[in-house]
């Protein structure tokens, strides 16, 4: 019996210690691609590549690793394989720019709710997005000048990504409106941010957009406590990465989430009693638009 017991032991030990899976994500020219999303296929667990390209992973080698970054096509690699991953520099055809004369007289903030009930918890690796549909009214202030977003953070500096979607024919996020990463700081503690955007010149579409953010799991987002279990006492570490963004709890009739490499659906069908209205955790995000 106590043989078995090693054996299995040393099976978990091999287990655990080939789970660590460390790489560099690089691009055509060997650069290295800072805060790239990457995904373990079909499994709610990811992180982000570091400043310098480098990450770190835990899952097992014969899994496949999804990587994801703004300017760079897509790539699925097989975790044995990626501690050397090159991302292709997407080739996309540059639309010509038209500066339109924005007056910035009017300002209108969209977004808000009936009951603002803000909470803060540690939602794991996703990306939530909140839908803004069209209204008319728009016409009179149709660029959107900055994104209001609400945030938690116990670090003097954390970061994180703003993305913009545009909305599928079947009413999921679609393509990205950015061409490149949005990255914003925040500091310390409760605060609602307004971060600017009016000059990547963007309208609010007539089919509406998704606004989402991305946490960054990095070092410099990270903060290690202590936790005690009460009953035996023993001791872990417990891994925090900020900022959180706050969260109001409102009704609604489908939410879009993106985990486990792709977007997912919650309608109302998805809850034990279709009839009642469907109450969700909806990202703190508003937008303000002007003219």
């Amino acid at each position: 019996m106590k043989e078995k017991r090693l054996l299995w032991l040393m099976l978990f030990i091999s287990v655990a210690v080939s789970a660590q899976i460390k790489g560099i994500v690089i691009d055509e020219n060997k650069k290295p691609v800072s805060y790239v999303n990457i995904w373990v296929e079909n499994e709610n667990n990811s992180t982000t590549s570091e400043e310098n390209g480098e990450f770190i992973i835990n899952c097992l080698p014969d899994k496949n690793l999804i990587f994801s970054a703004l300017g760079y096509e897509k790539k699925t690699v097989k975790a044995s394989e990626s501690d050397n991953v090159t991302l292709k520099i997407n080739a996309f055809e540059l639309s010509e720019v038209v500066i339109a004369k924005r007056f910035e007289t009017r300002q209108n903030e969209i977004g808000k709710v009936k009951i603002e009930s803000y909470q803060a918890f540690e939602n794991g690796p996703r990306i939530d997005a909140k839908f803004f549909p069209y209204d008319p009214k728009y016409k009179k202030t149709k660029y959107i000048k900055q994104v209001a977003i609400i945030t938690d953070s116990q670090l003097e500096s954390s970061s994180f990504k703003i993305h913009f979607y545009a909305v599928n024919p079947d009413g999921s996020p679609g393509e990205e409106l950015l061409k490149k990463d949005y990255l914003v700081s925040v500091r310390k503690g409760v605060k609602k941010g307004y971060f600017n955007v009016v000059d990547f010149n963007l309208r609010m579409p007539k089919t509406g957009l998704f606004v989402g953010f991305e946490k960054l799991i990095i070092e410099k987002n990270k903060l290690e406590k202590e936790v005690i279990d009460s009953n035996t006492k023993a001791t872990t570490i417990q891994k925090l990465y900020f900022p959180y963004v706050l969260y109001n709890y409102v009704e609604r009739e489908f939410i879009y989430t993106f985990s486990k490499g792709k977007w997912n659906r919650q309608t109302k069908e998805d809850i034990n009693n279709p009839s009642d209205k469907m109450r969700v955790y909806e990202p703190a995000i508003n937008l303000i638009l002007t003219n």
